[in-house]
């Protein structure tokens, strides 16, 4: 069945986002799968929007009622992977979870080896709003490189490198200090592309054997244990969102107009 959307409701793959059965990506997936039914009727396009009163299920299950966005960070130790099943048989950060966390969704990834700031969240929407490019948060790493580097060596970092053909925007880069073979440095960078820190410092001939997020925008790994869960509260997270109390977003107050002087 494929439906029109009208003016009411809200696009049905959000709400099965809002849920935190899945992003909104995965949910238009499970639609075009055949996976999802309306009112008991199987639907093929997301093109479709909902109501409260519309019954929706996924695989037969009723989808549950949408919990009030929430948001954690996590301390991500090394040897987790942050996908939700690994082919390889791998263990998971979600194995790794207190078993009363409901279901959450990971906000971008660390690779396997990569340690620090993971963030969590119940909601689809939210998730997909703190990975938008357009948010511009910086994403601050602490990063051991083997090598004795001076400052200049990371000038085409700042400027922007080119790898492969594809254009890295600048990074923030600074030196901390040498430790034996290897340097500590902190970075800044605000597209995470994948394995991003890792290939721009390969390039410049800088191999990283330790990399650990402590940063993500406003949000801050601090004293957090490895392998701890603390809960941001929930005024905190409208409030660095830009979000109502409903955690719409916010309306922009008008611009009053200004007079003109004579």
């Amino acid at each position: 069945m494929t439906e029109t959307p009208n003016n009411n409701g809200e696009r049905i793959a959000k709400v099965i986002a809002r849920a935190g059965h899945a992003s909104r990506r995965e949910a238009e997936r499970l639609i075009e799968a055949g996976r999802v039914t309306v009112n008991g009727k199987h639907i093929d396009s997301p093109a479709l929007n909902v109501t409260q009163a519309d019954r929706i299920a996924i695989d037969g299950t009723p989808l549950a009622e949408a919990e009030p966005p929430r948001l954690w960070l996590y301390h991500k130790p090394a040897g987790l992977v942050t996908t939700a099943r690994d082919e390889k048989g791998r263990p998971t950060v979600f194995d790794a979870l207190p078993e009363d966390m409901p279901r959450v969704l990971s906000v971008g990834r660390l690779d396997l080896t990569s340690e620090g700031l993971l963030l969590l969240t119940n909601d689809g929407a939210i998730k997909r709003r703190l990975e938008l490019p357009s948010t511009g948060w910086v994403r601050k790493y602490r990063v051991r490189v083997n090598g004795r580097p001076d400052d200049t060596a990371f000038e085409p970092l700042r400027a922007g490198i080119v790898i492969e053909g594809e254009r890295f925007q600048p990074m923030s880069v600074t030196l901390d200090r040498q430790q034996g073979a290897n340097a500590w440095i902190t970075v800044g960078i605000r597209e995470g592309r994948n394995r991003e820190i890792r290939r721009a410092m390969e390039a410049i001939s800088l191999p990283v054997n330790r990399l650990i997020r402590i940063a993500y925008g406003p949000f801050r790994l601090g004293d957090l244990k490895p392998g701890a869960v603390e809960e941001i509260k929930g005024r905190v997270l409208r409030d660095q969102l830009g979000l109502d109390k409903d955690f719409q977003p916010a309306a922009k107050p008008k611009r009053r107009p200004q007079r003109r002087r004579s």
